[in-house]
């Protein structure tokens, strides 16, 4: 053998800058190259062209059919920087900020709670109502819902039989002139101002529900339109809130808890009314057996809010009253105090009122997530 170079011409090399692209050997295949996106480990993987590389099973890839909620970070499921990957959910289970494409539900719609959203969404949709709204329903509760309150409250005090209980020497009641004929005027004029004063509070829910379903959906609002769109719908809504307050009053005669059964059952009466305007009643009872454990706790969340202000109103005003006596209206000095009493009273309830609104019109849009494509522009437009 020669140590000779083989004769003929020989190509010369042209050196190259870094960062330049290389010649590709036409005979040599391509060197591997490493997957700047693999998963740290002990070892990175080999990518060669044209080779088919499987989905990596740390990092979640889009579901098919999915989108993601909120472009929040370099890419979807992406961790931060140097955190871990977040942990891939049981089979079958939806990823985690991902929401089925096509079905009409956007995570970010500020009163549509969507599907698998949970108890957090709807709590967040509430909270947000109020941060939005309370500059026009506070006023709105005000005059609606305390005042007729405040006025019941004082018409009690006025009413309220005067004449006491006496124990005869035997240790039998003896019960004072006029007694039953003071009771019956008093429950009478309570009942009938109750009936009265119903309009007024629905115009006050059919306003607040018209002010927190248009700021979602970025509308404009003001306090004269909402007592104008109010106005519009206060019959039908006092009427079908009386029909299911009587159905409601007849169940608590059969030992209390048919009453309670029907007041969870028939909580969106008011919503539907307002949205829908199409049987009211049996539509709040179809909402309430489709989803009756998420139906129940969203209402017992919102029933428990009630219980709780009403309680500590009741303590508030009965306490405050004690220094007025057994009958504060008989002398201007002590009534002027007992009305200023319940007047406080009233407007102390006002967040409880605020929390009934947007419980369950929060409640109301999420079953309508449930049942089909909605948002709230749409919801907007309903209310007409």
């Amino acid at each position: 053998m020669s140590d000779q170079p083989p004769s003929g011409p020989v190509d010369p090399v042209t050196p190259t800058s870094p960062g330049a692209p290389q010649p590709v050997d036409p005979i040599r295949p391509p060197a591997p190259v490493t997957d700047p996106l693999a998963a740290p480990g002990p070892e990175a993987r080999p990518v060669v062209s044209g080779q088919h590389v499987p989905a990596d099973p740390v990092a979640p890839a889009q579901p098919q059919g999915w989108v993601w909620g909120a472009p929040a970070g370099p890419y979807p499921g992406a961790p931060y920087a140097g955190g871990p990957y977040p942990a891939i959910p049981y089979p079958g289970a939806p990823y985690p900020g991902w929401y089925p494409a096509g079905g009409g539900w956007d995570p970010n719609d500020p009163l549509v709670t969507p599907p698998h959203a949970g108890i957090g969404g709807w709590f967040a949709r509430c909270t947000g109502a109020l941060r939005r709204g309370w500059r026009l329903l506070v006023p709105i509760m005000l005059l609606t819902q305390a005042a007729p309150a405040a006025v019941v409250s004082v018409l009690s005090l006025a009413l309220a039989p005067s004449g006491e209980v006496a124990t005869a020497p035997d240790g039998a009641p003896v019960l004072p002139d006029g007694y039953f004929g003071d009771v019956l005027t008093f429950y009478v004029a309570v009942l009938a101002a109750s009936l009265l004063l119903g309009p007024v509070q629905s115009l006050g829910w059919a306003a607040g529900t018209w002010v927190v379903t248009r700021q979602a959906a970025d509308e404009p609002v003001g306090l004269g339109a909402a007592f104008r769109y109010g106005l519009r719908r206060l019959l039908g809504l006092w009427g079908w809130t009386l029909l299911s307050s009587l159905l409601i009053g007849l169940g608590a005669c059969f030992c209390l808890l048919p009453g309670i059964y029907l007041a969870f059952a028939f909580a969106l009466v008011g919503p539907v009314y307002l949205f829908e305007r199409e049987n009211p009643i049996g539509r709040s009872f179809r909402i309430f057996h489709q989803r009756v454990g998420m139906v129940l706790g969203r209402v017992a969340l919102v029933a428990a809010a009630l219980l709780l202000g009403a309680l500590v109103g009741v303590v508030l005003e009965a306490v405050g009253q004690l220094p007025f006596g057994t009958h504060p209206m008989d002398s201007p000095g002590t009534a002027a105090g007992a009305v200023g009493v319940a007047l406080l009273a009233a407007v102390l309830a006002v967040p409880v009122y605020l929390a009934q609104l947007v419980g369950l019109l929060a409640t109301y849009a999420e079953q309508r997530a449930h049942e089909g494509p909605v948002n709230a522009a749409r919801l907007a437009a309903e209310l007409g």
